[in-house]
């Protein structure tokens, strides 16, 4: 069923039936009242949530759909999330029926094998109706939440093979009945989740819907349902056409990226994606075949939803960002992926990992095919971190608590095209902000010794990758610690002649004769005062290193971005003078000498291409 099923989520929808015309102008300030109501959705929640991953690193979006499953708006949120939302509803626009779904009605949906992402993301979604009764829109919002009721804290097994180890899936439930909350399916939910939080987190999500539909019913009110519809499919038709205006600019032809994940959390080497771009006209076609699809994987299932929004949220990126982000993207991209591999499982398979794992990949490899023909806007947008990578313990209450590792860190932050990376996060991580290293102290027994860049820890390139960090942590009561470990073997690619980042890596018991190394996966038992060091993985080059500006090279040694070693190996650059005392300079002389010693006349921007 779950093929079949998918199949039918994705099928394109048809406009909205409405016998208006309406002028740019005022589809413009339609969609403007949209994404207000998105804004106000999702800061809303940020604000009453008490999960950290919510209010503290905005780990949230809230998205319109409308009455034929479209994505009609997103906020400014997850991107990758937003491109989830509309498959989920479309499940609920299935079973409007069977569900008995009505005005005043909120419903969650997480299930990945009905239109979800991974088990942590709870979507919460509400229709909105005209004043005569009818179905205008769905507004969503979409949170990750801490825990999801499975075997492990977080939701993430290393070990699942099936989704019923990882938690509680909801298809379609309801938690709000014609403005009346369910009191027994809240209670349901909030019992089979070890976070003391999440009940509070679940209230901010039906709260923030609940104002979004309210701010949606006005403007339906005052435009009139058949404007709003207009307006709806105006704005889709224009992304569509403006998607399809930039694919003519592309070079006919088939372009093709391969990307390897290290290993599944059971050992198994070299998991592979596999992508391939067809650019014909004003079409694109991304085609996922050749992507891994042995059955005996685990932890690298991606959910088919996930699959399409990774492969829009690069897309996305490598055309005017000034086209707005909603179901019009959709109906000028063709994404073909075979049933049955890692980015479209079968029934039932676990999921929580494989929105980090192929995820990532997914999005590489598709920027990886498409660099060859958009160069100018080559950066992946990925995290290749490996999750879990969490520490869990009790508090004096017997309530359990677990530190994500995802507080303040620099990673993946890879050079484009005229800009070094910059930053501490990957833009596809949208508006995520890391929460402060302070506030897990507060909140967990833990002390954050250090969050330094590693020096020499980006890709070198004619643009510079930002540094990686190591992120030094000491437990102060006895905890058990998880993580899984990527992106060593494989980490994230230089474009454009760039180098690749700096390896991805982690280290147990710190400073002590039990010191170790996670080669794969790590489920440990870590005693007071011991320390981890979690090693991020910077952010990749652009361009060949060689042709970086000399004073620009001594520059990233006085910001200590890049060694002196560093400065002579990689980019050829010849300084004088201390470090200490800030006399560095370039030798123009020397540097010439050497960088054609090193074959600096053999590489060129247009070469690399």
């Amino acid at each position: 069923m779950s093929f079949v099923l998918n199949r039918k989520l994705a099928e394109r929808r048809a406009p909205l039936a409405t016998a208006v015309n309406i002028d740019p102008v005022s589809a413009s300030i339609i969609r403007g009242a949209f994404e207000t109501a998105c804004f106000e959705a999702a800061t809303h929640l940020g604000r009453a949530a008490s999960s950290p991953i919510i209010n503290q690193s905005n780990e949230r979006n809230a998205s319109i759909i409308d009455a034929h499953g479209r994505l009609a708006m997103g906020a400014i949120g997850t991107p990758h999330l937003t491109f989830v939302n509309a498959m989920m509803v479309r499940w609920a626009l299935m079973n409007m029926d069977n569900y008995d779904i009505g005005a005043g009605d909120v419903l969650l949906s997480n299930d990945p094998d009905h239109g979800g992402g991974h088990l942590p993301d709870y979507c919460v979604y509400s229709p909105v109706y005209s004043a005569d009764g009818e179905l205008i829109v769905f507004v969503a919002l979409q949170a990750h939440q801490g825990d999801t009721g499975g075997k492990d804290a977080g939701g993430f097994t290393l070990e699942a093979t099936d989704i019923f180890t990882e938690g509680l899936q909801f298809p379609c439930l309801k938690l709000v009945h014609r403005g009346e909350l369910r009191r027994d399916v809240f209670d349901m939910v909030a019992r089979n989740n070890r976070f003391a939080t999440f009940a509070g987190d679940l209230a901010a999500m039906i709260s923030g819907v609940q104002l979004a539909a309210r701010l949606l019913g006005e403007v339906i009110g005052k435009w009139g349902a058949d404007t709003i519809k207009a307006a709806i499919n105006q704005s889709i038709e224009h992304s569509e056409r403006r998607c399809r205006e930039e694919f003519t600019r592309w070079p006919d032809g088939t372009y093709e990226g391969t990307v390897f994940i290290d290993h599944d959390t059971m050992g198994t080497k070299d998991i592979k994606v596999h992508v391939a771009c067809t650019v014909a006209g004003d079409s694109l076609t991304v085609d996922l075949t050749g992507t891994d699809d042995r059955q005996e994987l685990v932890g690298v299932w991606n959910t088919f939803a996930n699959s399409r929004s990774y492969v829009m949220t690069q897309v996305g990126a490598m055309i005017d960002p000034t086209i707005v982000k909603n179901e019009g993207m959709f109906n000028a991209v063709e994404i073909v992926i075979p049933e049955g591999c890692i980015a479209q499982p079968p029934p039932n398979k676990p999921a929580a990992l494989g929105s980090f794992h192929p995820a990532c990949e997914i999005t590489e490899a598709v920027c990886v095919a498409l660099s060859a023909i958009a160069p100018e806007r080559a950066q992946p947008q990925l995290y290749k971190i490996g999750m879990p990578n969490a520490v869990i313990g009790f508090d004096d209450n017997g309530m359990m608590w677990m530190d994500q590792g995802v507080d303040c860190r620099s990673m993946d932050t890879s050079a484009i095209q005229g800009i070094d990376g910059w930053g501490s996060c990957p833009s596809s991580l949208g508006n995520l902000l890391l929460s402060q290293a302070e506030d897990a102290e507060c909140r967990f027994p833990i002390l954050n010794i250090s969050r330094e860049m590693t020096i020499d820890g980006g890709g070198a390139g004619q643009w510079r990758g930002s540094p990686g960090s190591l992120n030094v942590k000491q437990v102060l009561k006895p905890t058990s610690a998880m993580a899984w470990m990527v992106s060593a073997d494989h980490p994230l690619r230089g474009m454009g002649g760039g180098d690749d980042a700096i390896p991805y890596s982690n280290h147990f018991n710190v400073g002590t004769p039990e010191e170790y190394k996670v080669e794969r996966t790590a489920q440990a038992l870590l005693q007071p005062q011991a320390v981890i060091a979690y090693q991020h993985g910077g952010g990749a080059g652009f361009g060949p290193p060689l042709l970086r500006d000399a004073e620009q090279v001594k520059e990233d040694v006085l910001d200590e971005y890049v060694s002196l070693t560093a400065a002579r190996a990689k980019y050829g650059v010849v300084l004088t003078g201390s470090l200490e005392d800030y006399t560095l300079a370039v030798d123009v002389e020397a540097t010439a000498t050497l960088r054609k010693d090193m074959g600096v006349g053999e590489f060129t921007l247009e070469a690399a291409e």
